[in-house]
Parts: structure tokens; C-alpha cells; sequence
């Protein structure tokens, strides 16, 4: 009996040690399968009279203080009411300090609806130096929508915010805070993040059981693969320094829900600065997360995070990456 329960546990630990390569195999393998090509039309945006115009690139130098990149899927509903914050806050910046010059990039990540009709009315009525839209061939994911609206900007600082409003759009002034203080910038490179984590033990009281062991999981994950010491990876709000946006997004590889995680982790690989911001959030009706599936999701997705760069299917040019 004692050789038939050695044999069981010998055989066990073979099968597990298969499908344990198995799977660092298909990462591996399947590393590469994401498209990430951009299509030729969306390379342009239209101005106010319709008139076709190129997008500048990240690698050119800033012509603008500030570019708010909002991702936007299927948000002709919830769109106005952040643009019109948004606008009325910008606005009011810039009449105060006409030095202050900024662009909004809104980003359709192949809405199904008039989204881009809907953000189309806003570059009529700012103008295109002020208000762009950038349309997408195909969904690609929150995160590939702001690598996209990132790549297109003109800023010296880029603020990616979501289009639903949840965080007040004048707390903008507390991730630029974030921003300054931190007095030692590596090749002016840093990243203000703002965070929901005060809020938290508020959250959790409200939330079911479930949802809150997922939430719980779901931290608990990103802080053994990925990145530490930060509270609140996924607020959709987070200010960043050209330069630290283009070593970030150009290195960026995920393009759904787990690509904040991403994000810092390659900022936290190159050693750039990060600093957690407190900010106002609201919950917003409409949230395109679905709670099981989308945290499967991304859970799954910091795993493949993980080990595509342990294995070196993703690689950080001139960065060790500690096993």
C-alpha cells in the first residue's frame, strides 16, 4: 500500500511537471500572436470641416503642456457628461494661464455605437488643435486604445482618464502634485498614479463576498507576479512625463484590463518613479467589467505577464529581470 501511494504521488508529480510545460510552452509560443499592427486609418484624424490630417508620433518632441488620452468602447452615453468636465476644466485652466496648451485625444476602440460621432461634436465645437478622435479599425481593449491615443499625443505631460467620469477631473491638479514631488527624476522620467485604496474598507462593505474575494485575489496576484508596493494598480487615471510614456507604452505588450499591471511593472523594471495619489471616485453605471469573467481574465493575464518576460518572450532592452 505504502509503494502504490509512493507511485501515485510519482506519477503526479510528472503529470504536474508536463502541464507545467506545457504551459510555459504555449506562453511562450503564443507571445507573439498578438497583432498589434496599426492600420493605415488610424494614422489620421479629421479635423472640424472634415479635412484628413496625419497624427504626430511620441518619439516627436512636445508641441503641448498637456494631452488627456480617454479610451472609449460603446460610450456615446456616458462621453459627454466626462467631456464637458473635462472641457470646462481645461478651458478654464488656460483662460487663467494662457501658456497652459493641451489636446484631448479621444480614443473609439471600435465602438459599436456614435461614439465617434458623439466626440466628432466636440472637435467642431474646440477645433482639432484641442479635441482629436482617433477611431479604430477593431476592438483592441482598453489597453490597446490608450497605447494608441499615447502614441498619437503631443504633450510634455499625458494623463490617461477614463470616459465615464469616475474620478473628478480636477484632481488632475493632485497627480500633477504626485508629479512634482518627486524631486529625483531619472532622464525626467516619472508616473503619478491616482488611487482608490483610501477608499477601500468602504468599498469592501458594500461589495457581496464573492466579488470581494475576487478583488482580494485579485491584488493578491498582481503583488506575487508583478508589481509591489502599489495599493491600486487599475485606477483609470494616472499621469506620466513624455519620456516615461514612451520607454512604458512602447514596451507594452497586453491590451485588455490587465495592461495598467503591465505598465508599472515595466516602469518598475527600467526604475521609474511611481507615486500613489489619493483621488475623488465615484462608480459609474455602465462598466463594461463583467466581474467573474473579467477578473479571470486578468488574472490569467498576470500569470502570462510573468512568464513571457521570464522566458524571455517579451524582453526590456538593457533590463535583468530577477527570477
Amino acid at each position: 500500500m505504502d509503494f502504490s501511494l509512493y507511485e501515485f504521488l510519482q506519477y503526479s508529480l510528472i503529470l504536474a511537471l508536463i502541464a507545467l510545460l506545457l504551459v510555459v510552452v504555449f506562453v511562450h509560443v503564443s507571445a507573439n500572436m498578438i497583432d498589434q499592427t496599426r492600420h493605415e486609418k488610424e494614422k489620421h484624424f479629421l479635423t472640424a470641416d472634415g479635412k484628413e490630417e496625419s497624427f504626430p508620433s511620441l518619439m516627436d518632441p512636445p508641441s503641448l503642456e498637456l494631452s488627456v488620452v480617454v479610451p472609449s468602447y460603446n460610450e456615446e452615453l456616458r462621453l459627454p457628461v466626462m467631456m464637458d468636465e473635462a472641457m470646462e476644466y481645461l478651458e478654464k485652466r488656460q483662460k487663467k494661464n494662457p501658456s497652459f496648451t493641451y489636446e484631448v485625444i479621444v480614443v473609439d476602440d471600435g465602438s459599436k455605437d456614435k461614439t465617434t460621432e458623439v466626440a466628432m461634436k466636440y472637435t467642431k465645437k474646440y477645433g482639432a488643435q484641442k479635441v482629436r478622435v482617433l477611431t479604430l479599425v477593431k476592438n483592441r481593449g482598453k489597453g490597446g486604445a490608450v497605447k494608441m491615443g499615447t502614441l498619437s499625443s503631443r504633450g510634455r505631460l499625458i494623463l490617461m482618464a477614463d470616459a465615464d467620469g469616475a474620478t473628478k477631473f480636477a484632481d488632475i491638479e493632485k497627480v500633477e502634485e504626485g508629479l512634482e514631488s518627486i524631486t529625483e527624476k531619472p532622464d525626467n522620467m516619472v508616473i503619478s498614479c491616482g488611487s482608490r485604496a483610501h477608499l477601500e474598507e468602504e468599498s469592501v462593505a458594500q461589495r457581496s463576498l464573492f466579488r470581494t474575494f475576487l478583488m482580494y485575489g485579485f491584488h493578491f496576484l498582481v503583488w506575487f507576479f508583478c508589481v509591489r508596493g502599489i495599493k491600486d494598480t487599475q485606477c483609470g487615471f494616472k499621469l506620466f512625463t513624455r519620456e516615461a510614456a514612451l520607454i512604458t507604452f512602447s514596451s507594452l505588450h497586453v491590451e485588455r484590463w490587465a495592461f495598467d499591471v503591465e505598465l508599472l511593472f515595466i516602469a518598475q523594471c527600467f526604475d521609474i518613479p511611481v507615486v500613489e495619489v489619493a483621488v475623488n471616485w465615484t462608480e459609474i453605471e455602465g462598466s463594461k467589467l463583467v466581474p467573474f469573467w473579467s477578473w479571470l481574465q486578468m488574472g490569467r493575464d498576470l500569470v502570462f505577464i510573468r512568464l513571457r518576460y521570464l522566458t524571455g518572450a517579451w524582453r526590456l532592452d538593457g533590463v535583468h529581470l530577477n527570477v
